[in-house]
């Protein structure tokens, strides 16, 4: 097993591929549990998604921007960039649920991103 910093390490290795497989994005949640690993380890594992439209993923990128709403801006913009209509709909979808608990000028940056 790897530690959460070789962890990030990887992934932002892999970030920086032009195209993955969904089998070896499917292989490495698996073996390294990424959706259960720490914040910034989760986090790289989510840009790893959107940035591959790994749809399966979809639901911890969810709970990453619902449960982790500070780390979570970078990654609202990751999703509306993309010009992925399922992508910009889920980052609409998730702000809906959590504007209430992110604090003012996060939920307003958020806000100016989506719309």
């Amino acid at each position: 097993q790897l530690l959460p910093d070789q962890l990030v390490l990887l992934l932002e290795h892999l970030l920086e591929q032009k195209t993955l497989n969904p089998r070896t994005l499917r292989s490495l949640e698996r073996t390294y549990r990424l959706s259960q690993q720490d914040a910034e380890v989760r986090h790289r594992w989510c840009e790893l998604v959107v940035k591959h439209k790994y749809t399966t993923a979809y639901k911890t990128v969810e709970r990453f921007l619902q449960e982790d709403q500070a780390m979570g801006i970078y990654l609202y913009g990751e999703l509306m960039v993309s010009e992925d209509a399922r992508q910009q709909q889920l980052a609409r979808q998730c702000f809906q649920l959590t504007k209430e608990q992110m604090d003012r000028c996060s939920a307003q940056v958020v806000a100016e991103m989506l719309f």
